[in-house]
């Protein structure tokens, strides 16, 4: 759909106001839908469950090892049960140099693999259109549960 001169993707929205638990459930489920080649980008400030949804999401996709964060590692990746996973943590990185130098034009060039970005802001304009966008925030006065926005390409 044109809007003005941009070009502007359809998608589907929603945001949803879930309990610690049921970020756990709802990302589980979004790893059950997943399929390679895909790319699902994680928002949101320190703490607010960015690598609890990551973790959710693998085990969706039938990963049994323990899925942990990579934040010093930078990449971790696991076998799921039909694509290989691709666990980036971008908070670190500070130029386009540090980032181009992860590879993950070859990760999301694999069609067998499904690849999770935490802090995509880094990457500027360096990563593709994530084939799922996650937003979550901290909900004030409230510790156990969090805002999760899910944009989805249609």
């Amino acid at each position: 759909m044109a809007a003005g001169n941009f070009v502007v993707a359809e998608h589907r929205e929603s945001i949803q106001r879930l309990t610690l638990a049921e970020l756990e459930a709802r990302g589980y489920a979004i790893g059950r839908t997943l399929r390679a080649p895909a790319l699902v980008t994680l928002m949101g400030d320190l703490g607010a469950g960015k690598t609890t949804m990551v973790q959710a999401i693998c085990r969706g996709l039938g990963v049994a090892e323990s899925v942990t964060s990579p934040t010093f590692a930078l990449i971790h990746e696991y076998a799921g049960a039909i694509s290989r996973i691709v666990h980036c943590d971008l908070y670190r990185l500070q130029t386009d140099a540090d980032v181009a130098s992860l590879g993950l034009d070859d990760m999301l060039g694999d069609p067998n693999t499904i690849v999770l970005v935490e802090w995509p802001e880094r990457a500027g304009a360096m990563l593709a259109a994530p084939t799922l966008a996650l937003m979550l925030a901290h909900v004030p006065d409230n510790a156990g549960v969090r805002l999760i926005s899910e944009v989805w390409p249609t």
